[in-house]
């Protein structure tokens, strides 16, 4: 069963120039030709960064918005946190209005709900690691000794024990963007925004901080979304991946629906190099017509194998697999599928 919805961003506009007000009469941003609105913009003088942009993310995801430098995907997640005011459209959480709120309450409801991880890791270099992860509870009044024992909590959960008392200025890389982390979490918020928060790592440690994401996730399981232009990363991290460009939602789908069915050339572009033996499952190519009748496999494999995965069980059993999902036979998959698959002409 589908998770709730927890955020719902719907016919999101953001545009700058003087009067943005003048194209969305009442805030409304259900446009009915939303690309001749777009190019309307630059006759007027005003630049539009995004685009009737609509989606929702389900509480518990991982939810990542990825495209080019200047796609977009920054601008989004900006809106959604209303660190920059949406032009117009609607951003609901758990179904309220965010862009409803006042100040004040806009202030409570980041204090207390969100979390926030940035590129630039933004510690404040006169405190030391505990005094910069308990910050924002400091901000919220907690005592001293409830915000310390926070601290220590999270500081354990993120691997930076013995390093309490270091300054930012001691740390690597690594350690100050666990450190980021760490202090986004403090505030035990319900949604985790993230922008590009492991761009400016070396390999390695990207690598590193990616696992570590994802260990995070599994304990936490924090609706997430995620700003990447990476698309390997984003198939490492994400539940479902939305393509931007030209402040628009280009696709939106799982990872291997992307690696499958490219929506066109410039999402193609950014899975033509992706190791699709990794990424592609058997619930996604099995036939289904193949279990409609009588069926004489008898070797049944899960849903979630992957290609690379199922390929040494093909060549013992070239007749072909059941692939079962929940306990149900959804279909077969063949050697031939597999192929097709992993094909990488398009026509």
């Amino acid at each position: 069963m589908n998770a709730p919805v927890k955020i719902s961003c719907r016919n999101v506009w953001k545009v700058y120039g003087e009067d943005p007000a003048q194209f969305f009469p009442g805030g409304n941003g259900d446009i009915e030709d939303p690309r001749a609105l777009w190019e309307e913009f630059e006759a007027r003088g005003h630049i539009g960064a995004a685009c009737n942009v609509s989606f929702d993310v389900r509480t518990g995801e991982i939810f990542v918005i990825m495209g080019l430098s200047g796609s977009g995907k920054s601008t989004m997640v900006r809106c959604l946190s209303r660190l920059i005011e949406p032009s117009a459209g609607q951003v609901l959480v758990d179904g309220g209005d965010l862009l409803q709120l006042s100040d004040r309450e806009l202030i409570e409801f980041r204090r207390h709900k969100m979390g926030m991880v940035f590129q630039n890791f933004g510690l404040l270099p006169h405190l030391s690691v505990l005094e910069n992860i308990a910050f924002p509870l400091k901000v919220q009044n907690i005592n001293p000794r409830k915000r310390e024992a926070r601290a220590r909590e999270v500081i354990q959960l993120v691997g930076l024990e013995g390093r309490e008392d270091s300054f930012p200025r001691q740390l690597s890389g690594g350690q100050q963007q666990r450190v980021g982390i760490a202090r986004s979490l403090a505030v035990e918020p319900e949604m985790w925004f993230l922008d590009e928060p492991f761009s400016a790592l070396d390999p390695l440690i990207r690598r590193q901080m990616q696992n570590e994401f994802l260990r995070l996730q599994k304990l936490l399981h924090k609706t997430i979304v995620f700003i990447t232009h990476d698309f390997l990363e984003a198939l490492r991290l994400a539940d479902r991946i939305a393509i931007m460009k030209d402040g628009q939602i280009v696709q939106l789908g799982a990872p291997a629906q992307l690696v499958l069915n490219p929506a066109d050339d410039y999402v193609a572009e950014f899975t033509k190099d992706v190791p699709r033996a990794r990424i592609i499952t058997a619930g996604e190519i099995a036939d289904i017509r193949q279990t409609a009748g009588p069926c004489r496999l008898n070797r049944r494999i899960d849903a979630h194998t992957t290609l690379e995965q199922l390929m040494p069980l093909l060549g013992r059993h070239p007749e072909g697999l059941l692939v079962q999902r929940g306990g149900a036979d959804i279909g077969v998959v063949t050697p031939q599928q597999v192929v097709r698959a992993l094909a990488s002409e398009r026509d």
